[in-house]
């Protein structure tokens, strides 16, 4: 259980002309639950203390603020002062030194902590040191929220600190936050329980500010990624959510229902058919950040819903969009590291273009020492059975192969390395190889040992794309609730048609895992999915 501090810093001058918050339904708030801790029913308490002394500890006015804290401390110096005479900054306690009739105590902002001295005579100049005595000393708690304004100094250690003039209470918090010590830049007894951090993520970015730097990171590579492909000439576009037909991935798809239509309805899977309807429409460059969702496994890269980048571009093949795609990537690790270098758990990962190249066959090659090129169904089926991978009657030729590339090179590939020229029958919406038989045109690049991003040379022959379709037709017939289904609206639009066309979907929450040297995609998701929590009435 966390100690109350009796010295709780910060108050605000006494609301002598604010109407009193009524009291009864204040109660009844206090009685809200027969669960709560010690330390918050007397925070409940402190709140109507507060609201008897005339003081609002939820109040609706602006609050103007004109400063933030690390803009205080990077720009504060003897030749800035009087830039700094009338500051106002509002922030959360997280620490109090009481001196008695005064104290210093730590504000953090949305942008980092700073210190402030709050000094009895100088909140509370008259005869009356109620707002020091009784609201700052007794009343105020770690995590309140307050408003402060006053001019910067630097203390004999020192230390760039605000020296308050003003005290404004701006909200009292009823709930005490986990304590984290810090001495000498070290953090001790952080708070790392998985349940705790993204369950309740509010409190996980209070207490553990590197927490809210890696989701900056995300949007620093977000925005990146758009600069880059805007300054190329891309397009940004939005597509459907809810669709009718789950198109553009192997994937088992959420269902809902659309009561107005009657209609059932999906989760899109992906947002690639939409996309390329828009090449056929005669953009040449069509990008979107698209929110996908598959009613699939949870683990450490899967989350049911998450954020994929897809971009189309008319006239281009796959060879082009691996160069474009390593020389993004090579952007994105400058920005972010200022190197191309990034380190990820205990290696490094290069982002230095060119990236490696090697077909899939190769690749398991390499890594087994079997050729399974030339190989059938049944051939494939007794080589997973030598490399003792788990296979079942549902899984086709694509099935078998993709097990058994995850299976034995997948986790090989490290630095960032093209996965090239699949065989057709584990790719339904991809382009015939130019010159390699039973192959299409199709990459996927492995980074860490993880799959980043799928590309092709898209399939653009409508009489194809229908036989295909109709291939995945038959594996659902078998049990592959993963196949596809046939979109005859996407066939009727190729067969206006489509030119030649290269697209690429990149997972960009794996993506920023690597960029922030995280090792679960909970980390880059501000909430991720969990269980419903029980709550005890």
């Amino acid at each position: 259980m966390i100690k109350l501090h009796k010295t709780m810093p910060i108050f605000m001058p006494l609301l002598k002309t604010a109407a009193p918050v009524p009291l009864q339904p204040l109660k009844r708030r206090l009685n809200m639950s027969t669960h709560l801790s010690e330390q918050e029913i007397i925070r409940r308490e402190k709140l109507a203390e507060l609201n008897k002394l005339g003081i609002d500890a939820y109040p609706a006015p602006l609050y103007p603020v004109t400063h933030y804290s690390t803009a205080i401390k990077a720009g504060f110096n003897e030749h800035t002062k009087e830039q700094y005479a009338d500051v106002c900054i509002a922030g959360r306690i997280m620490s109090i030194r009481d001196m008695g009739k005064a104290c210093f105590a730590v504000l953090q902002d949305s942008h980092g902590r700073l210190q402030i001295y709050v000094k009895r005579d100088d909140i509370a100049p008259g005869e009356d040191k109620t707002l020091y005595d009784v609201v700052f000393k007794k009343l105020l708690d770690i995590g309140d929220i307050i408003g402060v304004k006053g001019y910067v100094f630097v203390t004999k250690t020192g230390e760039t600190s605000l020296h308050v003039k003003v005290l404004t209470v701006l909200t009292k918090s009823l709930k005490p936050l986990p304590v984290v010590k810090e001495a000498e830049g070290q953090t001790f007894d952080a708070v790392t329980d998985p349940e705790f951090k993204y369950r309740q993520r509010y409190a996980d970015l209070i207490i553990n500010p590197q927490v809210k730097d890696t989701f900056v990171k995300r949007t620093l590579m977000v925005n990146t990624i758009r600069e880059y492909l805007n300054e190329h000439g891309a397009l940004e576009v939005d597509t459907p959510v809810l669709q009718t037909i789950p198109g553009g991935a192997t994937a088992r798809p959420f269902i809902t229902h659309h009561n107005a239509l009657d209609v059932p309805m999906y989760m899109r899977i992906a947002n690639e058919l939409y996309l390329k309807r828009l090449i056929v429409g005669g953009f040449d460059w069509v990008y979107e950040f698209s929110r996908n969702f598959r009613n699939e496994g949870m683990d450490r890269t899967h989350n049911p819903e998450f954020t994929i980048l897809e971009w189309y571009t008319a006239y281009k093949d796959y060879f082009w969009m691996m160069n474009v795609t390593e020389n993004l990537l090579e952007r994105v690790a400058i920005a972010l590291h200022g190197t191309t270098d990034v380190p990820v758990g205990d290696k490094t990962i290069s982002f230095k273009t060119p990236f490696k190249r090697i077909s899939i066959f190769d690749a398991i090659k390499e890594n087994t020492g079997i050729d399974v090129s030339e190989m059938n169904e049944e051939q494939l089926r007794e080589t997973c059975k030598q490399l003792k991978i788990g296979v079942d009657n549902t899984m086709g030729k694509a099935k078998l192969i993709d097990e058994i590339f995850g299976a034995t090179s997948e986790p090989k590939y490290i630095q960032p390395t093209f996965i090239i020229d699949y065989p057709v029958e584990m790719s339904p919406l991809t382009k015939k190889h130019r010159s390699k038989p039973g192959l299409v045109e199709r990459f996927e690049l492995m980074i860490n040992g993880k799959e980043v991003a799928n590309a092709y040379s898209e399939l653009n022959d409508p009489l194809d794309q229908r036989d295909r379709f109709e291939d995945q037709v038959k594996l659902k017939e078998r049990g592959d609730d993963e196949a596809m289904f046939i979109d005859y609206d996407f066939l009727r639009a190729l067969e206006y048609g489509m030119p030649p066309t290269s697209g690429i979907g990149i997972g960009i929450d794996r993506l920023c895992m690597l960029m922030t040297n995280q090792p679960s995609i909970q980390d880059v998701l501000l909430f991720p999915m969990m269980r419903p929590e029980k709550i005890d009435e």
